[in-house]
């Protein structure tokens, strides 16, 4: 029962405590993590993940609305379907890691992907979340969360291998 009207870290702690040293928040009522292989070098998956302007091309449901940088500290808006988000860039780490802290509806998340190189020269992205605030389990589960985060990364794996074979 304490999960369900736990609220979590201010906004400002969950970035600074939690987003910016590359973990999201354990004890959220809702947290997911979901992990791809996609034949490429981290170069190349860093260079689709990072081109967020871009995100409608591949992944139609995401939209950024304003992006100046990208860059830690930096602000910047998007939509995920008709849903508006705040976000400030925590990690920006070429070819490692990207993680943002954000809020929306008053409920806060930690997003976090990492792409780690494996040894036959593809890359496993794993990416992690954490959402936080009163009663957000009851509109928002783990499983709705874990099923959107697959769909991204099987979107960002087809993007990736379509450009991949474009260079070939």
């Amino acid at each position: 029962m304490s999960k369900l009207f736990y609220r979590g870290p201010s906004l400002a702690v969950l970035h600074t405590d939690y987003a910016t040293r590359h973990r999201i928040d354990a004890e959220a009522p809702v947290t997911s993590e979901s992990s791809v292989v996609i034949d490429a070098t981290p170069a190349q998956v860093w260079e689709v993940l990072t081109d967020l302007r871009n995100w409608p091309a591949w992944a139609p449901d995401y939209e950024v609305l304003e992006l100046d940088e990208m860059a830690p500290g930096a602000d910047f808006r998007w939509r995920l379907g008709k849903v508006r988000i705040r976000s400030r860039f925590a990690v920006v780490a070429p070819g490692r890691e990207l993680t943002w802290s954000g809020v929306v509806f008053g409920y806060k998340a930690v997003d976090q992907q990492v792409l780690e190189a494996l040894p036959d020269g593809r890359t496993r992205v794993t990416m992690r979340e954490s959402l936080a605030g009163p009663l957000v389990s009851l509109f928002f589960g783990a499983d709705k969360l874990r099923a959107g985060h697959d769909r991204y990364l099987a979107a960002l794996k087809a993007e990736v291998t379509t450009r991949s074979a474009a260079l070939r």
